[in-house]
Parts: C-alpha cells; sequence; structure tokens
C-alpha cells in the first residue's frame, strides 16, 4: 500500500474521518444526496411494470409480472394508469410513493451504446461526455463535492469509487464487514510506524482508531440483535448505519450494491430479482425511518448502468440492455409520480428493437436536481457535469 493509495482510502487524508465526539457536524437543515448504484444493470420492467402494454406480457410469457388485481397476492401495486410497482417493494416503496416520497424516472440511462458493465458504469461515475477524451481522476460527486461547501463527502464502500475520484481526499468506509476493522493488529502497528514523526502521523492515528470504534460499534450492534433486537441484514442493515452516519455528519454519499445480472431464472413476481429488490426496498425505507426529521433534506437518487432486454431471452432471464428506470426518494421530493419525457411501450418504439430508449439522459436530469437543491449557477453545473444543459424534472 503507497502513500498516495493510503491516502485516497480516507484513513488519513479526510478530515471528516475523525474519532466520535470530534467530528465537524453539517449546518441543520442543509440538503443531503445519497446516491445507489446498482452494478450489474437492474431490470428495470419487472419493477416498474408496463401493465398496460400487451407488449410486455407477450415479450415476458414465462417472468412477467401480472397486472394490479386485489384478487392476486404477486399482483402488481398500481401507480397510474400505465405504471405499476413490483410486488417485491409493494410494502416499502408503496407507501412513500403514495406520501409523495418517491417518483420514477423510466427511460434514463446515457448515451453510452456499449452495453459493457464495466465501461458503462465508469462512463456514468466520470459524468463526462461520452464523446471525447476521459479523464479517469475526476468522478462526478467528487467534482460536486468540489463545488460545494461544506459537504462532507464518504462512500460506504470498501475503496474509493470512480464517481468520488478527484483531488480532494475523500473517506472510503465499508459498512458490510459486521464487526471486522480492515486491518489486523500487526497491520495497523504498520501503517503506524510508517508514519511516525510524518506530519500526517495525526490524521493515521485518528482514521485507524475511527476502523476500530465502527468495528466495536458493529460487534455490539450484533450482540443486541442476538439479544432479541429488531432482526436486520444484507443491504437494510447497511442501509440503517449509513443513515446514522449521513445524519448529523455527512452529507454527500455513495453505496452500491451488486447481484442485478439476471441472465439466468431472472423470475417474475417472486425469484431472484424479486429477492434483491425485497432486501433493496426494506433497506431504504430503513435509510429513511432511521433519518427521522432529517428525511425531509434528503435525497436518494438510485441508478444502474443500464436496463435489460425488453423481451425474455431462452433461461428465463434478460440480457444487457439500454434505457433503464430511475428512483428518486426524500422527505420533501414532489413525487407521487411519474416523471420525464416518455413514449408508449411497443415493438417499434424500442430501442434497436431490443431495449427501452433513453429519453432522459442522466448528466442533464442530475444537473437539474443540483441546481435546485443547491443552488448551482450554471458554470458550477458545467464543472459537475461539462456540456450537459440541466433538466428540471420538478423534483424537488
Amino acid at each position: 500500500m503507497n502513500r498516495r493509495h493510503f491516502l485516497r482510502t480516507g484513513l488519513a487524508a479526510a478530515p471528516a474521518l475523525t474519532v466520535a465526539g470530534r467530528l465537524f457536524a453539517a449546518p441543520a437543515g442543509t440538503p443531503r444526496f445519497l446516491c445507489v448504484f446498482l452494478r450489474g444493470g437492474y431490470d428495470c420492467a419487472n419493477f416498474l411494470i408496463p401493465y398496460s402494454s400487451s407488449f410486455y406480457y407477450d415479450s415476458r410469457p414465462k417472468i412477467a409480472v401480472a397486472k394490479p388485481d386485489p384478487t392476486i397476492t404477486d399482483g402488481a401495486l398500481a401507480l397510474d394508469s400505465d405504471w405499476a410497482l413490483a410486488p417485491a417493494v409493494r410494502d416499502s416503496m408503496g407507501p412513500l410513493y403514495q406520501r409523495g416520497q418517491a417518483l420514477f424516472i423510466p427511460f434514463a440511462g446515457t448515451d453510452d451504446l456499449t452495453r459493457s458493465h464495466f465501461e458503462t458504469q465508469d462512463s456514468i461515475e466520470l459524468g463526462q461526455p461520452v464523446q471525447g477524451q476521459r479523464d479517469f481522476r475526476s468522478g462526478f460527486l467528487a467534482r460536486l463535492a468540489g463545488t460545494l461547501n461544506g459537504s462532507t463527502p464518504i462512500a460506504f464502500t470498501d475503496t474509493l469509487p470512480l464517481s468520488f475520484k478527484g483531488d480532494a481526499g475523500i473517506a472510503s468506509i465499508s459498512l458490510a464487514r459486521v464487526g471486522k476493522s480492515p486491518f489486523d493488529d500487526n497491520e495497523t502497528a504498520t501503517l503506524r510506524a510508517m508514519y511516525t514523526g510524518n506530519r500526517l502521523e495525526p490524521a493515521v492515528t485518528e482514521g485507524l482508531e475511527l476502523q476500530q470504534e465502527v468495528a466495536k460499534a458493529m460487534q455490539d450492534e450484533m450482540q443486541a440483535a442476538n439479544r432479541g433486537a429488531i432482526s436486520t441484514k444484507g443491504f437494510e442493515l447497511t442501509a440503517e448505519r449509513m443513515a446514522r452516519f449521513m445524519k448529523t455528519q455527512y452529507r454527500l454519499g455513495f453505496v452500491d450494491v451488486g447481484g442485478w445480472d439476471t441472465h439466468v431464472n431472472e423470475g417474475g413476481a417472486r425469484g431472484q430479482l424479486a429477492t434483491n429488490l425485497t432486501s433493496l426496498g426494506k433497506g431504504l425505507a430503513t435509510f429513511a425511518d432511521t433519518l427521522g426529521d432529517e428525511w425531509n433534506n434528503t435525497v436518494v437518487f438510485v441508478l444502474s448502468e443500464f436496463g435489460r432486454t425488453f423481451r425474455e431471452n431462452g433461461n428465463q432471464g434478460t440480457d444487457h440492455g439500454h434505457g433503464s428506470v430511475y428512483w428518486v426518494l426524500g422527505g420533501k421530493i414532489n413525487g407521487g409520480r411519474i416523471a420525464g419525457e416518455q413514449v408508449r411501450i411497443a415493438r417499434n418504439t424500442l430501442f434497436q428493437d431490443r431495449d427501452y430508449p433513453v429519453l432522459n439522459n442522466y448528466r442533464n436530469v442530475l444537473a437539474g436536481m443540483f441546481s435546485t437543491m443547491w443552488g448551482l449557477a450554471p458554470q458550477q453545473l458545467e464543472v459537475v457535469f461539462p456540456g450537459a444543459p440541466p433538466v428540471n424534472l420538478r423534483v424537488i
């Protein structure tokens, strides 16, 4: 581990990662933003169901989700005359939508046409124009953090994601390693020795102490659960921890969730995808509940690198696609609706006769949101998303 990499992990460089009790709290009432990246390309058509389209049911004879019907246990939850929510998120996202705290943007995505997980993920996290030379040292969230004052960014990941790559030291800490510090005693001693007498020694020491505090807190949490506390697991547990960190200390966050590449046996109302959606939905609902009143100052943006093929494949799954459906959640958003440009779903409106088209580019949509959230000027938005004029979908 070289010093530059160590700095980038946030253990040594980020002043936000100090020992509990010495953390600088962000001003009350300032906006909070969490980006949730679903890695693998989730099948949005089995999340936000286009139930008014007979073409959907013709295209998915084995994995389609049944139309809304109160007599069917596994039926979708109608949102309007065209769209419905998958039953897997009926109890988590359904109430948020009904309270106006959730909206969905179909036909969303990027101009990247590679259908490659890695290339498209990189393209989105960079936030730079698809055409032209890319700077892999500059992610869009890092540029946003550099534009804002007091954003105190953090990535809830093992390593710093590309979206947070930049000149500033940004904290990165995984909350998935329950009760386990990322460094053992020998590694900790080695790291301390590396920086003894160095000007970075105090920051390194504080970073290591924070890791130990987090590990102990997670151990205590597990022990409490074993004595009859509320059972939490997977993303739901991670989301609760994220909310505690972001409630008073951080204002700009990122987390990624894997397991969405459903080429085989995807399932419909039940199965692989539904299980993932259930965990994700419960986690996000937990995140909202844990924030309490601060949920009113929070916006959560859920996206994936691309959608899936509209037609199911021969393995009762779906393959790499193009357009997707984004989620926007928050206590004070203008929710309870399907937002953005849309088109009637039929064979002749598919992109290349296989995928949802992209009618709502993520760079323009996020630029519009950031403009409203933080009052960013056009020249500031140009730094975050070069060449992407903001589109105001009245999210906030």
